[in-house]
């Protein structure tokens, strides 16, 4: 059984129809990265998958539960499976590297202070963030911040970890290093990964799955040899721009 299934998803907003029947399924422990140019429907698809949004039709099947069905109180607990890292990291200028990461657990759990402190300070470590605790996030790098945005999202051990657009604005260096941190954390935190982009480059280095919207539905799915292969003109279009340059 798929972790997540996604079927007939149709939403609109007004006149304007954005997602007119995604199907998509996303395996256990899979890095998928949804593709796409910027408003072909990414981020409203993304907020599905949480819930934060109710589609038209379609159904959003999560570890077996249709969470389209579900009361608020149940969806609260199904989004406890879940971790964002948001394309700008989302950090709270005004705390620590600490905080921002304690920040969940303080929320969500009633750990002692030491408890919460042993967590944070485990899951910078894995990271590779040492002596950063007391940093606030103007005092850190780029990929710094996608890290502690990072060990936010698996403060709480989630099964699923979604990315929004992780690369955008980055210079190359980061960007190889974000790269390789959604990679690690497939193998370190053992989550299945979403990574919503329109950073060609990237996908092909981080995806098991590539599924490519385009209009509001997934019109090519599959790994990223296939995906290159592939003759559609709509995909070729998209993917010919970056493959020119490189």
């Amino acid at each position: 059984m798929p972790k997540i299934e996604i079927r007939g998803l149709k939403k609109r907003f007004g006149n304007n129809e954005v997602l007119k029947g995604v199907n998509l399924e996303i395996e256990e422990g899979e890095i998928l990265v949804i593709l796409g140019a910027s408003g072909s429907g990414k981020s409203v698809l993304i907020k599905h998958i949480i819930g934060l949004l109710k589609p038209d039709e379609g159904s959003i099947i999560v570890k077996g539960v249709d969470i389209t069905k579900l009361s608020e109180k149940a969806l609260n607990e199904v989004r406890k499976s879940f971790g964002m890292v948001f394309q700008n990291s989302a950090l709270f200028d005004s705390m620590t590297v600490y905080e921002n990461v304690a920040f969940p657990l303080i929320e969500h759990t009633k750990l002692s202070e030491n408890e919460v402190r042993e967590k944070v300070r485990e899951k910078l470590n894995i990271l590779g963030l040492f002596d950063v605790e007391d940093k606030y996030p103007s005092e850190l790098s780029g990929g710094m911040k996608k890290r502690v945005g990072l060990a936010r999202a698996v403060i709480l051990n989630p099964e699923i970890v979604l990315y929004d657009e992780p690369t955008t604005g980055l210079d190359p260096i980061t960007t190889m290093t974000v790269n390789e941190m959604i990679l690690d954390a497939r193998e370190r935190f053992n989550v299945t990964s979403i990574v919503i982009s329109h950073d060609i480059g990237s996908a092909f280095m981080v995806a098991d799955k590539i599924a490519f919207l385009y209009n509001g539905v997934i019109i090519a799915v599959g790994p990223p040899d296939q995906i290159r292969k592939m003759e559609d003109e709509n995909l070729r279009k998209f993917l010919d721009t970056w493959f020119r340059k490189v």
